[in-house]
């Protein structure tokens, strides 16, 4: 029987920050609600992370059969070709009925879409993956119940959504996108203007409202009691809005947070709270707390630095931000990903790279077919925020896609990611390879539809059957997470090492396992020409093992093409060892 130990006293004083003199009484129905799910709440399968936990991102339609529903076309599709125990944990993007943006504007938090299928198949899903799931719980669809009886001037949803009227001070309000801050709405007693941080279509809860903030933790635990290993907390930097400040990171915030962790640490240990925040690095990890809020955070300045890497030729600003990084706070670790179902931001690129650079890279992205997602900057002009592009067409010269040194370097980069301290993510269109899709843009006058392509499961299946760059590349990506998910040195916590090459061109890492039996080193190779191995890199060191020489799926990596042989992934001479252009190794070191 869970017992509630002192978690009360912990929610009365969280709760005392964020409603004053009423927290009290919130605590109290906080209690109740944590009272009702705590003994339905199955214990977690695993309550720590490893070296096999890798993240698999999907919609739940990306797989499509006719009438049969999604989600069972997705599980059969995962188990007919070998996913099943190569990713650990699924992360089967909002499945809710919903009016915009693939999801991210829910109608129901509590129902699954029918045309995908019904809780039973995610339950399904859950016996095979662990399951990640998204609380979307910065904004609602205008079309939502709640909503509706907002404008109906229905208590207690009057006071659900933010009103206000243009005023000086929302100048100060931090953006992520160009659209109007505030939408204007008819009501039963007149027009009202409501907050939109995203769209006029996603309404922005008022978390001021502790009703609103009762609903989200129902929902949270609903989710919990469902499965969810991990809660992914959607655009939660913005949650909490107050007149005449950035209306980001506010205090309250990073309370709700540790709420929502004082919670789930008690009644549901091992699961894992997720925090999306695309914004600047040192904005990014201050949702770590001291180690008392997000047990994960993503990487956002990771996708972005590394194929600026490989558009430059250059890996300096890449070595350095992971130089400069550290290591994450106890109990912590981060989620590194190249692609995902939003575009590559660049505000985590901010004070990292300089301007030139960053204007070469909007240029490159351009000239491969992408497209620039803007926000309004506070001064009223627009500036970059995304780069709405696929990562494999990213990687393309203009004119050589699908060449072997384009599929190179694209497999060459998910291996470094992979290779990366944290828990690495993959995006299905990553394993792939799906170019631009510009007539999904076009046919939804999206920018992010570049990036959010569906398939027929027949279409999918020939596709992984051509003998073509998708095969190619689903094959090798396989083989790449077989190879990491069994090097404990490739655990989210074992220590990583920048190590100094004197090439730009050339990055090189140090992973080692915490019992020091194991040690990767891992050489990436970002310019269009060989690179040298310094002997000095080697120095100390000894080449024990090279964990992806054996595999033809992976001979594309290899000097001199794409066919399978016996060829090395570098070339050895007098000189010392040589890395392709766009190539990387994984070698096993002793010393």
């Amino acid at each position: 029987m869970w017992s509630g130990g002192g978690l009360a006293d912990k929610l009365r004083g969280r709760l005392a920050v964020l409603y004053g003199p009423m927290g009290a009484a919130v605590a109290d129905r906080v209690i109740q609600l944590v009272e009702h799910y705590a003994p339905r709440i199955r214990p977690r399968r695993k309550t720590v992370w490893d070296e096999r936990d890798i993240i698999l991102i999907t919609y739940g339609d990306q797989i499509q059969d006719r009438h049969r529903p999604a989600l069972e076309v997705l599980e059969e599709f995962l188990c007919a070709h070998g996913l099943v125990g190569l990713f650990q944990i699924l992360h089967i993007l909002p499945f809710f009925p919903y009016s915009s943006d693939d999801g991210f504007s829910v109608i129901d938090y509590r129902q699954v879409r029918p045309e995908l299928g019904t809780w039973e198949h995610i339950r399904r899903l859950g016996e095979r993956f662990d399951l990640m799931i998204d609380l979307v719980l910065n904004h609602v669809s205008r079309k939502s119940v709640y909503f509706q009886r907002y404008l109906a001037r229905e208590e207690p949803f009057v006071r659900f959504f933010i009103e206000a009227h243009p005023d000086p001070a929302l100048v100060h309000v931090v953006r992520p996108r160009a659209s109007p801050l505030l939408t204007p709405v008819d009501t039963k007693a007149g027009r009202r203007y409501v907050w939109t941080t995203f769209s006029e279509d996603q309404i922005d809860w008022n978390y001021a409202e502790p009703q609103v903030l009762l609903e989200m933790l129902d929902i949270l635990l609903f989710y919990v009691e469902q499965g969810a290993r991990i809660i992914r907390l959607d655009a939660i930097a913005y949650l909490w809005k107050r007149i005449g400040t950035p209306c980001i990171h506010l205090p309250e915030t990073h309370e709700v947070v540790k709420l929502f962790r004082d919670i789930l640490d008690a009644v549901a240990p091992g699961t894992l709270l997720l925090t999306e925040t695309n914004v600047p690095h040192a904005e990014n990890v201050s949702y770590f707390g001291q180690g008392d809020e997000a047990h994960l955070i993503y990487q956002f300045s990771v996708p972005a630095l590394l194929l600026e890497a490989f558009i430059s030729g250059q890996a300096d600003c890449l070595a350095s931000f992971l130089e400069e990084t550290g290591a994450t706070p106890v109990g912590t670790s981060v989620v590194n990903f190249t692609a995902s179902h939003d575009g590559i931001g660049v505000r985590g690129l901010e004070n990292l790279l300089p301007q030139e650079r960053m204007e070469s890279l909007l240029k490159a992205v351009l000239a491969r077919g992408g497209l620039i997602g803007r926000r309004m900057a506070s001064d009223g002009s627009q500036v970059p925020y995304e780069l709405n592009i696929t990562y494999y067409s990213a990687l393309a010269d203009p004119g050589c896609a699908g060449s072997t040194e384009h599929v190179r370097r694209f497999l060459a980069s998910q291996a470094f990611m992979l290779a990366l301290q944290g828990i690495p993510a993959v995006y299905f269109h990553s394993l792939v390879a799906t170019p631009n899709d510009l007539e999904g843009v076009k046919r939804t006058g999206q920018n992010r539809s570049i990036n959010r392509r569906k398939f027929q499961l027949q279409e999918l299946t020939t596709l992984l059957e051509r003998g073509e760059v998708p095969e190619t590349v689903f094959r090798a990506y396989r083989r790449l997470i077989e190879i990491r998910i069994s090097q404990p040195a490739f655990h989210p916590e074992a220590p990583q090492r920048v190590v100094p090459t004197g090439n730009k061109s050339l990055i090189a890492l140090e992973r080692q396992s915490f019992d020091r039996t194991q040690q990767i080193l891992v050489l990436l190779n970002v310019g269009r020409e060989p690179a040298r191995v310094p002997e000095s890199l080697l120095c100390g060191r000894k080449v024990v093992g090279d964990l992806l020489a054996p595999w033809p799926e992976l001979a594309i990596l290899r000097e001199g093409g794409g066919l399978p042989g016996a060829m090395q992934p570098y070339s050895v001479s007098e000189s010392g060892a040589t890395i392709p252009a766009g190539g990387i190794v994984w070698w096993q070191v002793e010393g």
